[in-house]
């Protein structure tokens, strides 16, 4: 058993220090944040995240998880430290790595000379060895190694515990052991390799999956303009081995904390050294226009939006989580306030966070069937189990008359086509239900 801190209680560090104590590590998480450090130590998870706090409080209770603000008290005996603090994106899109430094600087002075510091955190590529220069000017002989992450918020646990792979870029045998004993028990592959090829990594990926996003929403578009269905070109596609069927699904764009960043970050580095990734750039462009689509749809259909009482069905930028970083739905509410709407807006985890984003310009409901009573119009930006599980009964019962754009394609076409008297507007796919003017839905 090693002894283990995990410096960053967010997202990636939590969940990075929940699994390694279910593997049996010793593992003590630190954070500036005394709320929730205190909120953690009682068993609370601070995210939402599916199978999170039953493991929280499994390991708590088995004395191999402990949460401190005490910097001192996490690094002074841990043989790995694992920077996983948060790298926000900037103005130009390039990584902030501001608390990645302030964590080292803390290391520093309280770690042991053989600690080794792995930095978990997604960082631009070169950023382990300017780290391994910034411990040199003080003096110190810290060994540093990179190990990302390749976790999705709504199944983070289960990408963690049984991923695909871990990557472990180091510069010694010594890292090399020490780190595969630290991942013994999760039985995945090993890719070692050098530390800037472990930061591309990571990049890679992400912005890889995000450009297959954008893809398929391009190809979805040019679907509506020629009577195609895009359903029917992701099967016929996903078939094959070398495509896959993976992230082919048809909606309104990725948000989140890691692909709009990750692709922006890696594009703003390119560009750096004097390269042009010219179809992460695609990706970028393609999605920064997706997240509106809704919208423009909407706008072939009704001529304003003022007065209307509008139901709006998700908030978070996916299902399972309550992140609504760069999530579509905040931007399209805010134009649809702009315009005059009359929003009722329902998320089953993403409320509490909205309400200190748009304040008091909406109302929250209960449910999605609350939302959708008396609703003139239904905006669908997440597809939450709940969302999906409405059936056209409930659209024509709850609505004045039925009018759905939905952007994240929930409802079976075949479905909806067998109910004329819903409108019903999808992505990349026909159209059903008669169109109507401004004046019919008033």
């Amino acid at each position: 058993m090693n002894k283990i801190a995990v410096a960053g209680v967010g997202y990636v560090g939590l969940v990075t220090g929940v699994c390694l104590a279910e593997k049996g590590q010793q593992v003590t998480c630190v954070d500036t944040d005394s709320q929730k450090i205190s909120q953690l130590n009682q068993g609370t998870p601070t995210i939402y995240e599916p199978g999170l706090q039953t493991l929280l409080h499994k390991n708590i209770a088995a004395n191999r998880l402990t949460f401190t603000t005490m910097a001192k008290e996490a690094y002074i005996d841990a043989d790995v430290i694992f920077i996983c603090v948060g790298t926000p994106e900037q103005a130009d899109g390039s990584a902030n790595l501001n608390y990645v430094y302030q964590v080292a600087t803390t290391i520093a002075q309280y770690a042991k000379e053989n600690a080794l510091i792995v930095i978990k955190s997604t960082v631009p590529i070169g950023t382990n060895e300017k780290l391994k220069e910034f411990f040199r000017v003080m003096g110190l002989g810290f060994e540093v190694a990179s190990n990302p992450e390749f976790l999705a918020q709504g199944s983070a646990i289960r990408d963690t515990l049984a991923g695909h792979r871990i990557v472990l870029g180091v510069e010694s045998e010594r890292a090399e052991r020490l780190l595969k004993s630290v991942y013994a028990a999760f039985e995945q592959p090993f890719v070692v390799t050098d530390l800037a090829s472990a930061e591309m990594v990571k990049y890679a990926a992400n912005d890889f999956l995000a450009l297959k996003i954008s893809f398929v929403n391009d190809i979805a578009n040019l679907c509506e303009r020629v009577g195609a269905n895009i359903e029917d070109v992701t099967k016929g596609i996903g078939y094959d081995p070398r495509i896959g069927d993976q992230f082919l699904r048809a909606g309104i764009g990725y948000g989140g904390s890691c692909f709009p960043k990750d692709t922006k970050a890696l594009h703003w580095l390119a560009e750096e050294e004097g390269y042009i990734l010219r179809t992460v750039k695609a990706a970028i462009d393609v999605n920064e226009k997706q997240k509106y689509k809704l919208l423009q749809l909407a706008k072939q259909e009704i001529d304003t939006f003022r007065g209307k009482k509008v139901a709006v069905l998700g908030l978070t930028f996916k299902p399972e989580t309550d992140d609504l970083r760069e999530s579509p739905a905040l931007p399209n509410i805010q134009m649809l306030l702009a315009e005059g709407a009359e929003i009722r807006a329902y998320d089953p985890a993403g409320m509490e966070r909205a309400r200190v984003l748009l304040g008091d310009g909406i109302r929250f409901v209960n449910s999605a069937k609350e939302a959708l009573e008396q609703a003139e119009i239904c905006f669908i930006f997440t597809d939450w189990a709940e969302m999906k599980a409405l059936t056209p009964n409930d659209f024509i019962t709850g609505m004045i008359r039925p009018l759905i754009f939905d952007g994240r394609n929930c409802f079976d076409m075949d479905v909806m086509r067998a109910v004329p008297e819903i409108r019903y507007v999808s992505i990349g796919r026909p159209k059903t239900g008669v169109a109507r003017s401004a004046d019919m839905i008033l």
